[in-house]
């Protein structure tokens, strides 16, 4: 009698990432998504040539020359030795241009990296434990929303003026005001952000593929780092974008104000507070770092919109 052979199946090993969707060209279709946005595009180039004005500026002019004063030539108007003419003080206004340039875009990107950082923390941890810890962060992000962001700006600017020393960021020398600056919207940013990582950890936290990373007997610090935190990443990158362009604007508007970054240091801001009195005499003194305010904001603005019909395959559906 022949004896049957019985085989068993090799035992499949669970893991938490076979639930997770497939994601074989993601950034792919993302990017054919973008390209397809025209206004993202030109938005891009747009942005892509400030920065090269920015940052390229800085190879023929040094900043020396972007504060240096000579009243004798004050309130130039643009002229081939000075193409964006000179201020009040008789200050060359495109090296100004070049370096109020460099510190509105570290105070709009800084000020949204501590944003971005607190917002995300803030969404991750309420949305994933939920309870009484969710209930205590949404009524403080709640009572944030209900001060106007303007009025909160305008307080801490005026009460932690000149109370912050000046520190060296990635070789840059920054006074307390730029400081201050970056800190006080960095703290105020965050709660628009923080509502929309909570909404998608609580769909989140209740998926396939954390429950089966939760029977693996991963942590809770695990599956939100590893599981959640990555599906959140649309959100945040398009807040980050949309961010830095609401900092430029909130920097202006402190800044005109006479709050924001003080002289000598410039900034896109203050250069048109010093302009204030001189709009119908000297106008150049204010299109020039209005028009890059604009140019900035709208630029940012634009591929802020392209990165978000990007990251959502919905949009394939609609186009």
């Amino acid at each position: 009698m022949a004896t049957q052979t019985k085989t068993s199946a090799p035992p499949i090993k669970l893991q938490a990432q076979d639930a997770l969707p497939p994601e074989s060209g993601l950034l792919k279709r993302a990017g054919r998504r973008f390209l397809k946005h025209r206004m993202a595009v030109i938005g891009g180039f747009i942005l892509l040539a400030i920065f090269i004005f920015v940052i390229g500026g800085t190879f023929f002019f040094t900043e020396r020359e972007a504060n240096f004063n000579d009243t004798s030539i004050r309130l130039l108007s643009p002229s081939s030795a000075y193409p964006l003419g000179t201020d009040t003080l008789g200050r060359n206004l495109l090296p100004r241009l070049v370096y109020g340039g460099q510190i509105s875009l570290i105070i709009g990107v800084l000020s949204v990296i501590m944003s971005i950082a607190i917002g995300t923390t803030v969404g991750l941890v309420a949305g994933y434990y939920g309870g009484i810890l969710d209930a205590i962060l949404m009524r403080f992000v709640e009572a944030m929303l209900s001060i106007p962001t303007l009025l909160l700006l305008l307080v801490m600017a005026r009460y932690f003026s000149g109370k912050i020393p000046e520190i060296t960021i990635l070789g840059r020398s920054l006074s307390g005001s730029v400081v201050v600056i970056i800190v006080i919207i960095g703290l105020t940013g965050w709660t628009g952000l923080s509502r929309i990582v909570r909404s998608n950890v609580l769909s989140l936290r209740e998926s396939e593929f954390v429950s089966a990373a939760r029977a693996l007997g991963a942590s809770n610090f695990r599956i939100i780092m590893v599981h959640i935190l990555p599906n959140t990443v649309a959100p945040v990158i398009v807040s980050t974008t949309l961010g830095v362009a609401g900092a430029i604007l909130s920097e202006a508007y402190i800044s005109f104000l006479g709050l924001g970054v003080q002289p000598p240091t410039a900034t896109w801001g203050n250069m048109l507070q010093d302009a204030r009195q001189y709009i119908d005499n000297a106008p150049w003194l204010w299109i020039f770092p209005g028009l890059m305010i604009v140019l900035t904001v709208m630029s940012i603005n634009f591929v802020g919109d392209g990165l978000r019909d990007a990251l959502d395959p919905r949009s394939d559906n609609r186009a």
